[in-house]
């Protein structure tokens, strides 16, 4: 009988996950991750919320659950990244770490020592192990609740020991197997949010860790139109909380954050004008090919620059110096360095890589 680890998160989709594998006839352990040593703004630890309904469903299902503490790992391996690109006046996708450092790094380590010979998680996608050996990462069947995008950075060695047992399946399908098995986390709500900030207002939390340093707000020629919190709590696009209000020589329409200048602190922003937030070409520098570095040096797929995206075709250069160069067939608004760009082709992701720098 092969063991598979369950990384138990305690909420309804891991929970249906273990109870899927369990039919399948695995033996089936559950491990629930301590991440973060932190309350939440109420002064309430999520986490033991979270570990005490992993307890019950497991119990629920009989099968043997523990609990393993990676928050040293996640602060020196996602946390400190995240920090600095935000420092950096980049906005960062610490989500895609967490999965290629924590998730399937230590987490998989863990599961292996204990003798497993896979891991499962509640992720919405798919995976085909190949007899060619390849692992190719695939779409889920829910395409509203497809999750590839955060495990574009996913290698082989990782892949090869993941098993995604809701890749098939809808949500609803999913809520109505935890109800049918009497789960706590059946009507749970999704956890949102950043994984280890979650709900919590994100600029008072990343206050905590960036000095706000106050500076310039300006238009597009230069002239200044209000003042800033700190210039990494903007992102490109923009335009809630801006508290531009009542400019002499302006038509009253709405502002947005178009470019950020992290040297000089300014935040620069259009009104009405949308053209510079488009560009027509990305440049990364290194991709995480699935399941490996394509033949062709030059290819048309298509992408995506953040989750929440409908695929965008592109056509993708490899440069001998391992630049990437990615242009749009359509020009694409607000797409932000320190983010991912992920390739698709049909239901196959292909992989991704940092968006290092944009070209309007």
């Amino acid at each position: 009988m092969k063991t598979v680890v369950v990384g138990m998160s305690g909420g309804v989709d891991s929970s249906v996950a273990a109870a899927l594998l369990k039919e399948q006839g695995y033996n089936v352990i559950g491990l629930f991750m301590h991440n973060w040593e932190e309350d939440d703004e109420d002064g309430c630890c999520t986490a033991a919320q979270d570990w005490e309904d992993v307890r019950r469903v497991c119990n629920k299902l009989n099968i043997p659950y523990y609990s393993v503490n990676f928050a040293k790992e996640y602060m020196d391996r996602v946390f400190s990244y995240f920090l600095e690109e935000y420092a950096a006046g980049r906005t960062p996708n610490p989500d895609v770490l967490c999965n290629r450092e924590i998730k399937f790094g230590p987490f998989l380590e863990y599961a292996l020592s204990l003798g497993a010979d896979y891991i499962a998680t509640g992720h919405y996608c798919d995976i085909e192990h190949s007899a060619d050996g390849n692992h190719y990462l695939l779409k889920a069947a829910d395409q509203n609740k497809d999750q590839t995008y955060f495990l574009n950075q996913l290698s082989q060695k990782q892949l090869e020991h993941v098993l995604f047992p809701l890749g098939k399946m809808e949500k609803p399908e999913v809520r109505k197997i935890a109800e049918k098995y009497g789960f706590i986390t059946a009507t749970k709500k999704d956890s949102t949010g950043i994984c280890f900030i979650g709900e919590r207002k994100f600029r008072e939390f990343l206050k905590n860790f960036i000095p706000a340093k106050r500076g310039k707000i300006i238009d597009l020629n230069g002239k200044q139109v209000g003042m800033h919190d700190g210039v990494m709590y903007y992102t490109l696009g923009q335009r809630r909380g801006l508290n531009i209000g009542g400019v002499s020589g302006t038509d009253g329409g709405r502002w947005f954050v178009v470019d950020k200048n992290v040297k000089t602190n300014e935040l620069i922003v259009s009104q009405g004008d949308e053209k510079p937030l488009y560009s027509k070409a990305l440049i990364s520098y290194k991709i995480n090919w699935i399941p490996g570095t394509p033949k062709q040096s030059e290819f048309t797929c298509n992408a995506k620059f953040r989750y929440r995206q409908p695929e965008q075709e592109v056509n993708v250069k490899l440069e001998n110096s391992g630049k990437v160069y990615v242009s749009f067939k359509e020009p694409q608004r607000a797409v932000t360095p320190g983010q991912f760009v992920v390739f698709y082709s049909d239901n196959k992701c292909l992989g991704g890589g940092i968006i290092e720098e944009v070209i309007k």
